[in-house]
């Protein structure tokens, strides 16, 4: 990657992936977390990785997406109350670095960490911000291309070599290494400051969720209903409703933060 092309913003990233028991965010619970640091050039700077007991069983549908089985996690894994803190605690400090943290499907991961969080009694993540999704980033600027939106499609679009998807170090550093490239080929993305990138990102992620709310019922689900908050969804937050109906785009451009039933596994 040609460093010197680099947002100033994408110079420095903090990284973070989960890998959970499941894709509902407030029963779900974390199997597998990673949190580093990449360069300009993609490199990584530093890391941190969990391999966290989640207390319940892990089903064979997540441990066949991530590798990580209950008896695996029993033996191996640090109690989910000590990591959970710990994996607040790495957060915090890239963030009081002034580091953005990047995260694909933010509002999946950070929404699990705060329902973590209060779970086990841990003050959740501050803020948390300014954060980078480069999911709700590329259905921003580059809303019609066809195909899926996951990862590993966004990774290759763009260019970003991974080679062990669903492994949380891997999805992190790609995650990161995407918006960087995303940053190079949008320069009026690079121009931004990062905490009106991180607005910009609230409101495109509402937007996004309003038109694939209203695809949905234009298309034979007149009570569908999902949320466009982000970069958390709280336990109190109102979904989106009211969406008219006439509002609909193709498919492709309207596809929701990977809601449940997407073929966009999360865990």
């Amino acid at each position: 990657m040609d460093a010197s092309s680099s947002a100033r913003w994408a110079d420095t990233l903090a990284v973070f992936d989960l890998e959970t028991t499941g894709i509902d965010v407030d029963t779900c619970r974390i199997v597998t977390a990673h949190v580093g640091v990449i360069g300009a050039d993609g490199a990584v700077l530093e890391q941190q990785e969990w391999l966290v007991d989640p207390g319940v069983e892990i089903p064979t549908a997540a441990s066949l997406i991530h590798g990580v089985t209950t008896e695996r996690a029993r033996l191996e894994g640090q109690s989910a109350v000590s990591a959970v803190a710990e994996i607040i605690a790495a957060l915090t400090d890239a963030a009081s670095r002034g580091l953005p943290i990047v995260a694909y499907n933010a509002a999946y991961d950070l929404t699990v960490l705060e329902r973590e969080a209060e779970r086990y009694g841990h003050a959740p993540l501050p803020g948390p911000g300014p954060v980078v999704d480069p999911l709700v980033i590329d259905k921003a600027v580059d809303r019609y291309r066809r195909g899926k939106r996951t990862l590993t499609a966004a990774a290759a679009h763009y260019g970003v070599p991974l080679l062990d998807a669903h492994d949380a170090g891997a999805d992190a550093v790609a995650a990161g290494r995407v918006a960087q490239a995303i940053a190079r080929a949008f320069p009026e993305l690079a121009a931004l400051a990062v905490g009106d990138l991180h607005d910009r990102q609230v409101d495109w992620c509402r937007e996004q969720a309003e038109s694939y709310q209203a695809y949905r019922r234009a298309n034979g689900e007149p009570a569908f209903t999902t949320s466009g908050a982000w970069p958390v969804r709280r336990a109190t937050a109102v979904l989106v409703v009211g969406a008219p109906a006439s509002v609909v785009a193709p498919p492709a451009a309207v596809e929701a933060p990977l809601p449940p039933g997407s073929d966009d596994m999360l865990f």
